[in-house]
């Protein structure tokens, strides 16, 4: 028997409009604009931590880091 198959542009859709991802997205939005990073193709993220506070991050290593709902078998665990 086949598992039914992942709606990935769903669940993608889902979760990015969840008022707690909008307003995370407002938030380092807000901060790239300050710190004058936003769109002037530096390379560089604001970035959240795990205490809290922010920080100028990489692009590539910010958007690369492995999440949770990324990792095999995350759905089984989620149950």
């Amino acid at each position: 028997m086949r598992a039914k198959k992942r709606d990935y542009k769903d669940e993608y859709k889902k979760f990015q409009s969840s008022p707690e991802k909008i307003a995370y997205r407002v938030d380092l939005n807000r901060k790239n604009r300050e710190a004058g990073t936003y769109g002037n193709g530096d390379g560089l993220d604001v970035s959240h931590q795990a205490n809290g506070s922010t920080t100028m991050e990489e692009q590539s290593t910010n958007r690369g880091r492995r999440e949770k709902s990324r990792l095999k078998g995350w759905l089984k665990r989620k149950k």
